[in-house]
């Protein structure tokens, strides 16, 4: 197929050419007149999946025969003598090598958490592959020179010392995937060495980027009959440039740069690539302009030299868009939006980027015109369904159970599916998060949850589900570090017990569909390499299994449309589509900043002879050289994103900065790429406008009917009717309540709970001969019993512990004043009072009343916050007062009436006592304004205005929501609406 040539063979697919098309044209054109069968003989080795099926289709577009298509990296599967021996599963390594860095971390915690050992490890098996890649020994790493640096860079070296038993054949480890890829391909190497195939052998698409390909790459370009054809191959760069392309460390990060190295080990200059195929470029002005954009720092003088004679500016941005969003919603939009007028023009449209938050936006506003895009990465099989299902059960084995997280298991779909008592299961779930988990302050035990499961006697099936319940997801945690194999054990059997149900069998859907089956292959991969993994802690098993979950990807099932296509970078080099969206165009995103290193710097990477990091920046800077090559390119990007400004991207910063200075051609190109970019923005900013004025919502004042209304109100509910009405409504005519939260956190209400019993115990029960020393003790001491028994979080009993000690002196000093002239006579007593005109019960719940030498009541209430003054009594807060007429007319339980001559609240936090003295006619007065307002509330045409008169503006209402306050403000005027008539 190829003429004889004294060097080696390299071939060139320009830049804007479809590669995998230009392929298959170059092969056939070549094997034109030649026996038919003469194209089965030749060997194909391409770099990528996708590139394989994509070559495979374009061959069976045309009867004919086929070359041999076969992967680079499936050579390291090739089956060879007993010299080179099989290799070892990539995740038993991982795992051995997690071993090695607990051990590290044991005598070194300041290294790193130990939640980051499997990422440690992974970072370690990627350095051994590049070291093996790359043919660097261990050895060269005892030889860096690290007394300049810092003595972290020392002790990673000593560390990295207990690797090299596993690149020591005689110390009996397997070799790697990529030691056994270069054993491989050096056993090959050797053999056409002694004898050269005579048949054609081919590597298309490769870069080069890695050492064990590069060497099979220069192996195969000397052969009789071999060649290399590289991909985005760029004849606009000068060659004085070109020759400059051999310094790693300050030009790696190139497009080009991996060519350059190539050529140069081959022996060849830019001049010996011949053109592969006589396929046009696309655009091919452009190529020049990216080429002079991208070419290597300093560039400063080429580019105002280049950039002055630059011609052809206009053809070059012809199809050039760049789009320049606020944010990154304003980007995903504004894509959405054109791939929508791609679909209704019919143009196949390929969305370029790595950055996957950003594809995900774009796929959730395309849902709402139903397209379904053709996602090529899919999305993480972590948060897929059977993932988070994994994981749910990987907290509960380290850790105790709580509300939420057992409401979270419960009502996951994929529990208690192996039967067909799912929707009763649901019920259930329902029934127990309403009437047991919300508002409790700890998990019930199986004690508690058989008793209200006894309350429903005509469903025995309940009682057979609360059991499930007890017995396995409310399982308590592991303690004790085990083997790896016996918590992956554990972790499965709790996943198909739970999938399973109480009365299933089976696993239910756990292993079923596309994400299912991913994760069953996950695991039984990691239960077929979990004898290497040592003992772990149950917490150091859920950070390695969400690890190793992480790294998988799921494609959804669902058929995508076929003219939306999301791509990342790599699957976009053996595609095509007539329009190309390069997004994410931000520093950090692309190209994606090289992570950090934890055991070499660059320095020490280049004195080992390893790859810089600045190499993943020139891969990704070749497929945006190739990207940007196509028909109709659009740039986009974010100005901001959450938190701060972002940098532009430094090919998109080159091309504008080169196109602002080269010339008033080139900064009105530039302005109308820009121009061009700001209508898809104006399009998008009109996607959520709606279509029709839709006015604000007025003040709510709600009017019942007077046979609604509330005839019965609290002390606190009359205050809460003066200040914010529409609650009253919302709660005694609508019947509505706000849910208890899940679980009873340490919030105020708790607060509030534990001092008030903390202090109704301690006057309960006083001396008769009482010490203020002692007394501070006794008060402490009953501190300690309510916190134990009501706060189950031991850092919030030692906060509010330390608070009442403060509160303890002040407390007891005010209250032996108080014992000088009255005696306790209630505490937490209920009192309620009828009246007839108008109709009316009021009813209330005193904190404490006691009883004054001269007869009087007193009644007290204490606040864990600020106790209101006495304006704020006299026309809001009412509560104290209103229990004043209360215990005057003689309705508090077991206490006679008698005249209350004090009302007082005690302020806890701060340490303040308001006090307010009565006569009959205050209270008198006080009966009066109390049944004006109910008087008032039972016309029929006075509504329950919303937010009234709020104590504070920022104040939030538990009925806001319901009463749309946002649309209108306080200052508004409340439109009175009758309701239910």
């Amino acid at each position: 197929m190829f003429d004889p040539t004294p060097s080696a063979r390299v071939f060139g697919v320009s830049l804007g050419v479809d590669f995998p098309k230009a392929l298959v044209h170059g092969l056939r054109a070549r094997m034109r007149n030649r026996p038919p069968h003469e194209m089965a003989q030749v060997e194909l080795f391409v770099n990528s999946r996708r590139m394989l099926n994509r070559v495979r289709d374009l061959f069976d577009d045309e009867a004919g025969f086929v070359p041999r298509l076969r992967l680079i990296t499936d050579l390291a599967q090739m089956s060879l003598d007993d010299t080179v021996p099989a290799a070892v599963a990539p995740l038993r390594r991982q795992l051995e090598l997690h071993q090695l860095i607990l051990a590290l971390l044991e005598k070194e915690p300041d290294l790193a958490p130990k939640s980051a050992a499997f990422d440690l490890a992974e970072s370690v098996a990627q350095l051994m592959d590049e070291m093996h890649g790359e043919g660097v020994n261990p050895a060269a790493l005892e030889t860096l020179d690290v007394q300049d640096m810092s003595e972290h860079w020392a002790r990673s070296l000593r560390f990295l010392s207990l690797i090299n038993p596993f690149f020591d054949p005689s110390a009996g480890h397997a070799p790697d995937v990529e030691t056994r890829q270069r054993m491989v391909v050096s056993k090959i190497i050797e053999g056409w060495q002694v004898t050269p195939p005579q048949h054609p052998i081919v590597i298309a698409g490769s870069t080069g980027s890695r050492g064990t390909t590069a060497l099979l790459m220069q192996a195969v370009a000397n052969l009789p009959q071999g060649a290399l054809i590289l991909p985005g191959f760029d004849t606009d760069l000068p060659k004085q440039t070109w020759n400059d392309l051999d310094d790693a460390l300050s030009a790696e990060d190139h497009p080009q740069y991996r060519f350059a190295a190539l050529l140069k080990r081959l022996d060849l200059t830019r001049g010996d690539v011949q053109n592969w195929t006589d396929l046009p470029t696309i655009a091919t002005e452009r190529n020049k302009l990216i080429s002079l954009a991208l070419r290597p720092a300093p560039v400063t003088d080429q580019w105002q030299i280049e950039g002055r004679q630059f011609e052809g500016i206009a053809q070059a941005t012809e199809g050039l868009t760049l789009i320049e969003a606020q944010k990154p919603r304003d980007e995903a939009l504004a894509i959405a939006a054109l791939l929508r007028r791609s679909v209704d023009d019919g143009i196949s449209t390929a969305l370029i980027t790595p950055d996957r938050n950003l594809t995900r936006q774009v796929a959730a506003a395309l849902d709402r015109w139903n397209i379904e895009p053709d996602d090529s990465a899919g999305r993480p099989l972590a948060l897929s369904a059977p993932g988070r299902f994994l994981r749910q059960i990987t907290v509960m084995m380290s850790e105790g159970p709580a509300a939420d997280r057992l409401l979270a298991l419960l009502k996951h779909p994929l529990t208690n599916t192996g039967g067909d008592a799912r929707g009763n299961h649901l019920r259930w779930t329902r029934d127990l998060e309403l009437q047991v988990l919300r508002g409790a302050a700890s998990v019930p035990d199986r004690e508690e949850l058989t008793q209200w499961a006894l309350k429903f006697e005509e469903e025995p099936d309940r009682a057979v589900w609360v059991d499930w319940v007890a017995t396995i997801c409310l399982a308590p945690p592991l303690g004790n570090d085990m083997p790896l194999t016996e918590l992956l054990e554990h972790h499965l059997e709790l996943a198909r017990a739970i999938a399973r149900g109480p009365s299933g069998d089976d696993t239910g859907e756990l292993w079923n569909r596309a994400a299912g089956q991913m994760c069953h292959e996950i695991v039984s991969n990691l239960a077929e390499n979990a004898t290497f993994g040592g003992e772990l802690s149950p917490l150091a098993y859920r950070d390695l299994f969400r690890s190793i979950l992480s790294k998988g990807e799921v494609r959804d099932p669902n058929t995508p449309h076929p003219e939306v296509m999301f791509w990342g970078t790599l699957e976009a080099r053996v595609q095509g589509a007539d329009r190309v969206i390069l997004a994410g165009l931000n520093d950090g995103v692309w190209p994606e900043l090289p992570g950090p290193d934890p055991w070499l710097n660059r320095q020490m990477r280049l004195q080992a002879g390893l790859p810089l990091p600045e190499r993943r920046v020139g891969l990704s800077a070749h497929d945006f050289q190739q990207a940007v090559a196509s028909k109709e390119v659009i740039l986009t990007r974010s100005v901001k994103d959450e938190d701060s400004e972002t940098v532009p991207s430094r090919w998109l910063n080159r091309i504008c900065n080169l196109m602002a200075g080269m010339s008033d051609a080139g900064e009105k190109a530039l302005d109308d790429m820009r121009a061009r970019g700001a209508k898809w923005l104006e399009f998008a900013s009109t996607i959520d406008q709606p279509t029709e004025t839709i006015a604000s919502e007025k003040r709510p004042s709600p009017a019942p009917p007077a046979s609604s209304r509330p005839r019965q109100l609290s002390a606190t509910g009359v205050s809460k009717l003066i200040r914010d009405p529409f609650a009253v409504y919302a709660d005694k005519v609508l019947h509505l309540r706000a849910l208890d939260p899940l679980q009873r956190g340490s919030d105020a209400l708790m607060r509030g709970t534990v001092l008030h019993d903390v202090f109704e115990k301690y006057v309960d029960s006083p001396p008769d001969d009482p010490d203020p020393t002692q007394e501070q003790v006794r008060l402490r001491d009953i501190a300690d019993q309510v916190l134990a028994d009501q706060v189950p979080n031991l850092a919030t009993r030692i906060l509010w512990k330390a608070r009442i000690d403060r509160i303890a002196p002040w407390f007891v000093g005010q209250e032996l004043q108080r014992r000088a002239f009255s005696r306790n006579q209630a505490n937490e007593v209920w009192g309620r009072v009828r009246f007839e005109d108008p109709e009316f019960e009021l009813v209330a719940k005193a904190d404490r009343i006691d009883r004054h030498q001269n007869g009087s009541l007193l009644i007290y209430d204490y606040k864990t916050g600020s106790p209101p003054n006495e304006k704020q009594q006299k026309h809001f807060d009412k509560q104290l007062l209103l229990e004043a007429v209360i215990a005057e007319i003689g309705g508090f339980e077991d206490i006679d009436s008698a005249s209350v001559s004090m009302v007082s609240y005690i302020g806890l936090t701060p340490q303040k006592e308001v006090a307010t003295n009565l006569s009959s006619a205050d209270i008198d007065t006080v009966k009066e304004e109390l049944l004006s307002l109910i008087s008032a509330y039972s016309d029929e045409n006075q509504g329950y205005t919303s937010r009234r008169a709020m104590h504070m503006q920022r104040f939030a209402g538990d009925y806001d929501h319901l009463a749309r306050f946002g649309e209108w403000d306080d200052s508004d005027t409340p439109m009175v609406t009758e309701v239910g008539r």
